[in-house]
């Protein structure tokens, strides 16, 4: 079978124009800006191969250096999109050169063939091989199935691009113009079709983990402070238990409650008390550790579980966490906040969570009978 260049060409647009126009409808409003990036990256992709094809009946540098751009804008925001899904990744700002560079080089160099499509597909080609990367590496979560899919297809891609501007840059004769049937150029052709269907594949596969991580963090968070709630602080404090009882190692638990609460939404209002409770949230969060967790289990009543750690640790955490209400509800809120604290300690016993949050919650009645504003160790 003959394949034919200028059909590719256009069933790639096609393929493109259905994929970006349905994924707003089957992802909805309200999606993640992770989301709207994949969006915007398919809707680049798809004017880039538009304009592309347009460009070999009219106004061909005009809108073939506007193709370049679009190709670059789609790779930064597919980039920004992995980002968004698995956290910070790695060369971003050498992306966002590339995707100045490549459309600027090939509308400045236009009238050199050879040059504008040589630096054209190097460009993006880096674009690519960033992006791939980003999705591969770094493995700070565990790796998920979209991610290899995602990342070996912009990789294959991105060589196949490497390819073409090799044949088109130093061997133009072997490749006069964008519709040769040079095996490199089909070949690339291909290796786009299979890149958008298994890349498309991909990012719904993310976009779903991503959605249903939501409806878990809305079970388990609290709204309001964005703390666990009282579900999830004991689902997962449970587990924190369980392991330290395996390895046997100390934990110390605290439940801490705002003092005098009532008098803050007498006096201020209730948006005032929210601001207050997401205040003392914001600080518990800020000097917690990590393997630490800390949850809303009701009202203005916290609790904290501190992992590997002794009662002098959780005297530490209290003295710091004390110091900076005290300093930041004064700036932030206009008056001073301080909160009551029972401390006991976890170690690698039977006992279970609820019966080690009982025995806190006694020391805090302690601390509150005692005049408020410090801790009681049961």
């Amino acid at each position: 079978m003959q394949l034919d260049t200028v059909t590719l060409q256009i069933l790639t647009a096609v393929i493109l124009l259905m994929v970006s126009l349905s994924m707003p409808i089957l992802m909805g409003k309200g999606v993640s800006r992770a989301a709207r990036c994949m969006q915007a990256s398919l809707l680049a992709e798809m004017l880039t191969w538009v304009l592309l094809i347009s460009s070999s009946w009219l106004f061909d540098r005009v809108f073939s250096s506007l193709a370049i751009a679009c190709g670059a804008i789609s790779q930064w925001l597919m980039y920004l999109a992995v980002q968004g899904w698995v956290g910070k990744r790695q060369f971003g700002r050498l992306n966002l050169a590339l995707m100045v560079l490549g459309p600027l080089g090939y509308a400045i160099g236009f009238s050199d063939y050879a040059f504008r499509v040589g630096w054209a597909n190097f460009m993006v080609a880096g674009q690519m091989l960033i992006v791939a990367w980003a999705t591969l590496y770094p493995r700070n979560q565990a790796q998920r199935g979209w991610r290899w899919l995602l990342g070996f297809a912009l990789l294959m891609l991105a060589l196949a691009t490497l390819a073409r501007g090799i044949v088109g840059g130093f061997f133009p004769d072997q490749y006069p113009s964008f519709r040769s049937p040079h095996p490199i150029n089909l070949a690339w052709l291909i290796a786009v079709n299979v890149t958008v269907v298994l890349g498309t594949v991909a990012m719904m596969v993310a976009w779903r983990e991503e959605v249903e991580q939501t409806l878990r963090d809305l079970a388990m968070k609290d709204p309001l402070t964005g703390l666990l709630n009282r579900r999830g602080f004991f689902d997962l404090g449970e587990a924190a238990l369980a392991r330290a009882r395996r390895h046997s190692v100390p934990w110390v638990l605290m439940m801490l409650d705002l003092d005098h609460f009532k008098r803050v939404n007498d006096n201020h209002g209730h948006e005032v008390g929210d601001r207050a409770l997401a205040l003392f949230a914001r600080l518990m969060a800020e000097n917690q550790r990590a393997g630490d967790l800390a949850g809303r289990i009701g009202g203005e009543e916290f609790g904290v579980l501190l992992s590997h750690a002794n009662p002098a640790a959780a005297i530490a955490f209290d003295e710091r966490l004390r110091e900076r209400l005290l300093t930041t509800s004064k700036a932030e809120l206009g008056f001073e906040l301080n909160f009551s604290a029972g401390l006991v300690q976890a170690l690698a016993d039977p006992e279970n969570l609820q019966s080690v949050l009982q025995r806190a919650d006694t020391a805090l009645y302690r601390a509150k009978g005692a005049g408020r504003g410090q801790m009681v160790q049961g």
